[in-house]
């Protein structure tokens, strides 16, 4: 009978170990409903607000989640780099906002006044597929 470790292929070693759930402390999801895939995340400079409270249990992914976002990424961008789920993300820039550290805004809209607005651009893409 084989050992349950020896099931393990060598490729296997190269794999994460550490559940996401740990990284978390145990949280499955973000209360704050304003972090999308598309929202931008940028640090903040040290001593930038008043007080800065510590982020509970920083983990490595805290701190490589601020030497990312000195040039402003999304929050999509980040999940890929850091190789975790977009949820887990998620909750990990929320404590990093909470605390302080990064902010976290929309992109800026397309339109501006006098220019087409994002529906006539969706319109004119509908009315030529339908064209073809």
């Amino acid at each position: 009978m084989k050992h349950w470790t020896e099931v393990f292929d060598d490729d296997d070693a190269d794999e994460q170990l550490v559940r996401p759930y740990t990284i978390t402390s145990g949280r499955t999801s973000t209360e704050r409903a304003d972090l999308t895939l598309i929202t931008l995340v940028t640090t903040l400079p040290e001593g930038a607000t008043q007080a800065t409270p510590a982020v509970p249990r920083m983990q490595p992914e805290h701190r490589t989640i601020l030497a990312l976002c000195r040039d402003s990424k999304a929050v999509v961008e980040v999940s890929a780099e850091l190789g975790l789920p977009v949820a887990l993300t998620k909750i990990l820039i929320g404590d990093l906002v909470d605390a302080g550290r990064v902010s976290a805004r929309s992109p800026r809209p397309v339109t501006r006044q006098g220019e087409v607005s994002d529906m006539a651009i969706l319109e004119a893409v509908r009315d030529g597929l339908r064209q073809l």
